[in-house]
């Protein structure tokens, strides 16, 4: 016959096991889906536009271009990929990603650790702002702006000052996922270009879990490649129509996609 004790300690196991058992499977990592693109309008983009951050604002399309010494934001005729007004950053800048809220344009630069604030619609410059890191992508979640910096980290950016609020480590099958680039806020997820790949990542906000991956290989057909032709690197939502537009640096052609 058992003891008091042991029927005790045997009860509480029944109890409590369970629990950890649903712990140990809430703990293994989330498989991502994977996403293929389908090309359903195939537009003109200028090549010579080295693309750091493309987004809409107000219907608008924009676009941050880099490079030393041949840094400039632009708006862009969606139709014809030409630009309908533009301004250059000083040569000692090196211009990356870009998002606009209220009203206001956010542009990132690469090394210099400064995020020039202008007035979106008439560029005249309102500020700058101090980044203690590297800039690469930037996005916004209508509150909060939110960075890469080419590591596996997202920072969650307050826009008055640019003061860090939070931090989430994105991860890819359970395994830290480096080189986030430009950002895109696609209802409620980042969707993030991994630099020097063809994939995109979409990621919930809120773990930094890779919830999804899209392969974006031989979107650019082969025979309109050149030798200056870069990397995959632009994702645009218009919130409008829910369209999304994806291109790379020095591409001809501005692609709108689905996921299949």
């Amino acid at each position: 016959m058992q003891s008091v004790t042991t029927r005790l300690i045997t009860l509480l196991i029944a109890l409590v096991l369970p629990f950890a058992l649903n712990g140990q499977k809430q703990s293994r990592p989330v498989k991502a889906k994977s996403y293929r693109v389908k090309v359903v309008e195939t537009l003109p983009h200028d090549t010579g536009v080295y693309t750091q951050g493309l987004f809409f604002y107000d219907g608008q399309l924009f676009e941050s271009s880099g490079q030393y010494g041949q840094s400039f934001f632009r708006m862009a005729d969606l139709r014809t990929g030409s630009t309908l007004r533009s301004f250059a950053l000083n040569k000692q800048y090196f211009a990356e990603g870009a998002v606009a809220l209220n009203g206001k344009l956010f542009l990132l630069t690469w090394l210099e650790k400064t995020v020039f604030v202008y007035d979106l619609k008439s560029f005249k410059q309102l500020g700058a702002m101090h980044n203690p890191r590297e800039g690469w992508g930037l996005t916004t979640n209508g509150t909060e702006l939110i960075m890469s910096d080419g590591s596996e980290i997202l920072y969650f950016q307050d826009p008055s000052n640019f003061q860090s609020k939070r931090t989430v480590t994105v991860k890819l099958n359970g395994n830290p996922l480096k080189q986030l680039n430009e950002l895109e806020y696609i209802n409620g997820e980042i969707w993030a270009n991994v630099y020097m790949t063809d994939m995109i990542a979409i990621i919930d906000p809120a773990t930094g879990i890779v919830r999804a991956t899209v392969d974006c290989r031989n979107i650019l057909p082969q025979s309109l490649r050149t030798s200056r032709t870069d990397v995959l690197n632009g994702i645009a939502y218009n919130p409008a129509d829910k369209k999304i537009y994806i291109t790379g640096k020095y591409w001809p052609k501005l692609f709108r996609i689905e996921l299949k």
